[in-house]
């Protein structure tokens, strides 16, 4: 054990580093940790959530040019209690994990190339943009994105790509989930105010989920799932009230790293106050976290019949006055396992809301889903999500006609849909950046720069192909270009149309950058739940599907083992005792209410649909 962790951990040296920003700004960063009791509940608290008394993230945003406060580090405080966990994660084992004298003492000083509690940038015009006042709003506010973390992750394990946006001119808010989904989270004491160095703070570690097609899998998902969607509507509730000025939200914050005028400068800055503005991205299981979120939340109504449903936000909330047809929707390698759960069966035959029978719904070119080239060969997965990003999930193959509109009007965009040659499901995260030969070694994957800067590439034009502050998104950086394409550069080296990136020919070639057509996919989509349960599936179908999920499991978590299925990483208490609400439970569900679920599940697609 001990061989194979120094044999791994000499992969890390030389020194782990980020490479600097390629946006015109500089990047500035804060820590916020609000007590729950301080915000208005999005709905009632789900099952499991009764000891999070916080909501805690951290945002990334463009800095003045005068912005020299010092980095922070990659890992969080405490970094001992971090690192252990993330050496487990990796598969060095508990055992070896507790062995940090062999550690390389630098991995401690990693930092993200951003600056603490900067001065916020008052919102650029851009040189292109100069002549356009007619269409620019009298107050300009910076776009942003709330970004949902996978498994493993934490508000730090996407520094790259949201310091690299927000170089380019957006604020990006990424959420720390506690619900044993995170490599390790701290929850605050709200009543006890010594916070300077956590010694109030309630460690929540990452649980270990076995990767199977069973009701009791499904059933802990759904657990997961809850927690996630009430802790985004709290956090968008923070946002937005830090957006308003609310004193008594700013003078909350928990992290006392974080002086107070460093979160009051935010007052006015957010374009987060119009429906429809917030841009939702996510990765993995953050993902199809998003995916849920936009659907129970466009949907709510709808759906108000269902006895117990995965989030059912209050008209009133944030999240209800936020989510539209227009919400533009980013998803990096998402995981679809989650999105086929039987409690998630009523709206999974509900399009994403860019397809509503609206004549204000765009279609597909409100959506960017990116897969790694890993996520991308798992045949009965891409089928699945191919479903779920066309405009009617319930065909079983994806059609053209379904991009017709009702309304006979001119068609639905399919999806911006596009996998990297050569990545792995780490790449589209800080990993492959910072330890490149690891994520090589373990998954075959090349030239992580490469990966996260065509996301990067891609997601800039996706903002602005959707009048996402385009008067303010900076240009795509000329060296950023290297993999081919880009559109005309101007005098200050960056391309504000960056089309190729997004093109649905092969007119303008981008190097391992390959576009994925969903119509005719669908046919070998791996089953669900209900499907499952009802015997719609084979045997040797649902085996196979079953032989997908657990094969792709060390990709998803790298330092799964079967040993360690089901416990906590650190103190190794198994999970599988702990209470799970929805439509699964731990006995599983019988044939009859199956039925009955997906009978419910079909009404309430149709009625909606129809709506």
């Amino acid at each position: 054990m001990v061989n194979k962790m120094a044999s791994m951990l000499s992969l890390l040296n030389p020194i782990p580093a980020f490479p600097e920003y390629t946006g015109p700004y500089k990047v500035g960063s804060i820590d916020v940790e609000i007590p729950i009791s301080e915000l208005t509940a999005p709905s009632p608290a789900p099952g499991g959530a009764q000891d999070l008394v916080t909501a805690q993230c951290r945002i990334f945003y463009p800095a003045t040019p005068d912005s020299d406060g010092k980095r922070i580090t990659w890992l969080p405080a405490p970094q001992r209690l971090h690192l252990s966990f993330y050496t487990q994660f990796l598969g060095l084992g508990s055992l070896a994990a507790s062995v940090l004298s062999f550690l390389p003492r630098h991995l401690h000083y990693i930092t993200i190339p951003v600056h603490k509690n900067a001065k916020l940038l008052q919102p650029q015009l851009q040189p292109e943009s100069e002549s356009e006042s007619d269409s620019q709003p009298q107050h300009k506010r910076w776009p942003t994105v709330v970004f949902s973390h996978g498994l493993g992750g934490s508000r730090n394990a996407y520094s790259h790509l949201a310091g690299s946006l927000a170089s380019h001119g957006v604020v990006v808010v990424c959420p720390e989930h506690r619900d044993g989904s995170a490599i390790v989270s701290l929850v605050r004491d709200p009543n006890n105010r010594d916070h300077h160095k956590n010694t109030n703070a309630r460690a929540i570690p990452c649980i270990r989920i076995p990767h199977t097609n069973t009701p009791e899998v499904w059933g802990k998902r759904d657990k997961q799932m809850r927690i996630r969607l009430w802790e985004l509507g709290l956090n968008l509730e923070a946002i937005i009230g830090i957006d308003c000025g609310d004193e008594r939200i700013v003078k909350s914050n928990l992290n006392t790293s974080t002086p107070e005028h460093a979160l009051a400068q935010f007052r006015g800055m957010l374009d987060v106050q119009e429906p429809g503005k917030v841009i939702f991205g996510g990765h993995s299981f953050g993902a199809a976290t998003m995916v849920q979120l936009l659907k129970s939340t466009y949907y709510a109504e709808k759906l108000s019949k269902m006895s117990n449903p995965l989030f059912s936000p209050n008209q009133n909330s944030a999240i209800a006055r936020q989510v539209t047809e227009r919400s533009p929707t980013f998803l990096l390698d998402m995981w679809c396992f989650p999105l086929l759960s039987a409690a998630s069966a009523p709206l999974y035959n509900l399009p994403l809301p860019a397809y509503a029978n609206r004549n204000t719904a765009p279609g597909g070119s409100a959506i960017l889903a990116v897969e790694s080239e890993t996520f991308y060969k798992w045949k009965d997965h891409l089928h699945v999500k191919a479903r779920i990003l066309s405009p009617d999930p319930s065909q079983i193959v994806v059609s053209k006609a379904a991009f017709q509109r009702p309304n006979g009007t001119e068609p639905f965009e399919q999806p911006n849909f596009f996998y990297v040659e050569n990545s792995a499901h780490l790449s589209q995260s800080d990993f492959g950046v910072l330890f490149p030969w690891f994520v090589k070694k373990a998954f075959g994957a090349e030239q992580p720069e490469r990966t996260m800067r065509l996301n990067v590439r891609a997601l800039l034009q996706f903002l602005r192909g959707n009048g996402v502050g385009s008067w303010l998104v900076a240009g795509t950086w000329v060296g950023d270009l290297v993999e081919g394409g880009g559109g005309d550069v101007g005098k200050d080296k960056r391309t504000h149309d960056d089309g190729a990136i997004l093109a649905t020919d092969d007119k303008t070639a981008i190097e391992s950058w390959k576009r994925i057509d969903i119509v005719g996919l669908g046919a070998h989509a791996g089953p669900s739940e209900l499907e499952l349960l009802v015997g719609k599936v084979s045997k040797a179908d649902a085996s196979k599907a079953d032989q997908g999920e657990r094969e792709m499991e060390e990709e998803i978590e790298p330092g799964v083992g079967h040993e360690d299925d089901e416990k906590k990483m650190h103190g190794g208490e198994s999970s599988a005792d702990e209470s799970v609400s929805g439509t699964s439970t731990s006995n599983g569900i019988g044939a009859a209410k199956a039925a009955a679920a997906a009978a419910a599940a079909k009404e309430s697609a149709v009625s909606a649909r129809a709506a």
